[in-house]
């Protein structure tokens, strides 16, 4: 959908039609707004399982409140900055990009810090359903390390 609005925003509209100006503002932003989106979540879940999952061994599995509020910091911090560098740099004065993603980021920090007793019941149901509790020692979180194989 997004390389579709983008795609029709870059024909020439017809010589009849006035709304150019009003679909390149409302409808043009979209390519920008997914890319940003796209790229904010991979960097964020990125930075979010790494810092938990270090967290986890760095605390030897207590603490879950630290790690859980702890990773939303780091990673909410790469999101935020990601996403509205991406979809507003250029197109928004440096201080509203500023005071946006700090906004932003406290929404986010807020909603992680409010959820923290519902995740601990969902954390210990897990736990015992599952009957396992894993520590990514091990774990090699390069994300193109399975492209070594290729080629």
């Amino acid at each position: 959908m997004s390389l579709g609005y983008w795609a029709v925003g870059q024909v020439p509209p017809a010589p009849t039609w006035p709304h150019q100006a009003a679909y390149d503002s409302i409808l043009g932003v979209v390519p920008r707004i997914v890319a940003a989106s796209l790229t904010a979540y991979l960097l964020g879940e990125f930075t979010n399982s790494f810092v938990l999952a270090k967290m986890k061994i760095f605390t030897k599995g207590r603490y879950l409140w630290t790690r859980t509020i702890g990773s939303t910091l780091a990673a909410q911090a790469v999101d935020t900055v990601v996403f509205v560098g991406v979809a507003f740099y250029g197109t928004q004065a440096l201080p509203v990009i500023g005071s946006l993603s700090v906004s932003i980021y406290l929404l986010k920090i807020t909603i992680e810090i409010v959820a923290t007793p519902l995740i601990y019941k969902i954390v210990s149901l897990l736990k015992k359903t599952e009957g396992e509790d894993y520590y990514d020692v091990r774990t090699n979180f390069n994300p193109f390390a399975g492209f070594r194989d290729i080629g």
